[in-house]
């Protein structure tokens, strides 16, 4: 029952080239960065994420991202991550642009043991038409594209169908956990980081505040640790600021 591994290095060691990996966080928030560089030291390439945003310049799956490790991405937001747009546009990442509730959804989905929903969200775009650029061929022209996916009416309103997400692995970021693996998440990074958690065959979660088994009201838990195989101990993340604006 004890979970707990020494290293972030010790809990990522197995992942294999060509792995898939949902990965928690919103912006700069949540995102489970000690276990994402620990992955960049590991070496693993040829990787397909799932996530909100593909991180940022530096940051988070940027990182990964500014060394060719990332081979394809489902994401809701691209950002202002200039080295992504490079690659997209370039033809060197395949990218799945889905809608953001929708790619919570299918993450969750995945986890619970749904293959496929419905949902209005798409309905009469390429989202659901197909004709989305998935990958270009680096001349400005489109070499894959998204296939039309199944529509259906529901009394008088068209939905689409959209896949549930599982993948090999995930990484995720919590506030406090315990060795059971039970989670609690604090504010903004209690976002993607549920759905995440669900979706991986093998679940990493760094936590900041490691705590013996039934510290934790079993009212308080976000995500049970049937969910967590591996949780590591990285002590306090200080969270950046992606756009600062003060005032003169």
């Amino acid at each position: 029952m004890d979970k707990v591994v020494t290293t972030a290095a010790e809990a990522v060691a197995d992942i294999a080239d060509g792995a898939s990996l949902a990965v928690g966080g919103f912006g700069l928030v949540g995102v489970p960065e000690v276990l994402i560089n620990a992955l960049l030291e590991q070496g693993a390439t040829d990787l397909e994420t799932v996530s909100n945003n593909c991180g940022t310049s530096g940051f988070g799956l940027g990182v990964l991202l500014a060394e060719y490790r990332i081979r394809r991405t489902i994401s809701s937001y691209v950002g202002d991550n200039k080295e992504f747009a490079r690659q997209y546009l370039s033809g060197e990442l395949e990218v799945e642009l889905t809608p953001q509730g929708t790619l919570a959804e299918r993450m969750r989905a995945g986890g619970a043991g749904i293959p496929a929903f419905f949902t209005p969200a798409g309905v009469g775009t390429q989202v659901a038409d197909g004709g989305l650029p998935l990958r270009y061929d680096g001349s400005g022209g489109i070499a894959v594209a998204s296939s039309p996916k199944e529509t259906r009416e529901f009394d008088g309103t068209t939905y689409v169908m959209e896949r549930g997400i599982v993948t090999d692995y995930a990484l995720v970021h919590a506030w406090k956990g315990d060795r059971h693996g039970n989670l609690v998440y604090r504010r903004s990074a209690r976002n993607f980081n549920p759905p995440a958690a669900a979706a991986g065959r093998i679940t990493i979660a760094q936590v900041e505040h490691l705590v013996e088994p039934g510290e934790i009201d079993p009212d308080e838990v976000h995500t049970p640790g049937i969910h967590v195989q591996r949780v590591v101990h990285v002590g306090k993340v200080t969270v950046g600021i992606e756009k600062r604006t003060v005032r003169s």
